[in-house]
């Protein structure tokens, strides 16, 4: 009937959390500034304790979560953050890769907790850190460490219009190129992890003449085989490729792959470093 009363519709609401990291993904969204004002105009913020320590009891329509699993306690607490949320959106290294945390997976977590706590019984934690995904369905991965500002404003922009995020897929190479930089690896033999890592970071390290880290983990169908071959070129020792493998996002099973194919070959027959 023209003229009825209408009901406003009511805001999505967002719920963000934390896992094993450094909460540095968390504050890219508060870092946004200009644009938070927005956002919180668009969206319910339910749940968001980096900013409030005021929750509103879920069900949530988007979790964005940050952080690896990396204790029993919160390879439960996944689940039950999966149960509440719509969509879950995971966003950065750690929650995507496993993050630094996941240098454990390639050495003995035991060691390192005696090293470094004076109390080691004390601790409680998994052997492994691993990505959201290998606990719960995801329903989208924002990678980087951290984050970047803008692709974290195109996710929540495009839930909110119900479209498919415009996130690229192509390698750091492609934005070295856009931003007109000179390529290190070719120019000065700069070690750089540019042609297998997804672009994100606007060819940041490449910009200040410095080879990429890896930070938004393996491209589409990266070649790493060629990639550590090229890495060899520029004089990287076998012990230096799988560092530059396990970095940042180590724990991307394309990275990983290349790291213990290198492991490999340093080893003999018998199982021996070989010298």
């Amino acid at each position: 009937m023209s003229g009825a009363p209408t009901t406003p519709k009511a805001k999505p609401s967002l719920a963000v959390w934390k896992f094993a990291s450094c909460d540095g993904c968390q504050l890219t969204l508060l870092d946004c500034e200009d644009e938070l004002l927005a956002v919180a105009g668009a969206v319910r913020i339910a749940s968001f304790l980096e900013a409030s320590s005021a929750v509103v009891e879920g069900p949530y329509d988007v979790s964005l979560v940050e952080g690896s699993i990396t204790t029993e306690h919160d390879a439960q607490r996944i689940q039950e953050v999966r149960a509440q949320s719509g969509l879950l959106v995971t966003i950065g290294a750690c929650a995507t890769a496993g993050g630094i945390q996941a240098l454990r997976n390639s050495a003995d977590v035991r060691e390192f907790v005696s090293v470094v706590y004076a109390q080691p019984d004390f601790i409680s934690t998994l052997d492994t850190s691993t990505a959201i995904s290998q606990h719960v369905k995801v329903d989208l991965e924002l990678r980087g460490c951290p984050i970047d500002r803008n692709q974290l404003l195109e996710v929540i922009a495009s839930l909110l219009a119900g479209r498919r995020p415009d996130i690229p897929d192509h390698s750091v190479c492609v934005e070295c190129k856009q931003a007109g930089n000179v390529c290190v690896a070719v120019a000065s033999g700069t070690p750089c992890l540019g042609p297998a890592t997804q672009a994100g970071c606007g060819a940041l390290c490449p910009g200040y003449n410095r080879g990429c880290f890896g930070c938004f983990g393996p491209s589409e169908q990266p070649n790493t085989e060629s990639m550590t071959a090229m890495l060899a070129d520029h004089g990287l020792s076998g012990e230096e490729l799988v560092r530059v493998y396990r970095s940042f996002t180590g724990g991307a099973p394309e990275f990983a792959g290349a790291a213990d194919a290198v492991e490999v070959s340093l080893r003999g027959a018998d199982g021996e470093v070989v010298a």
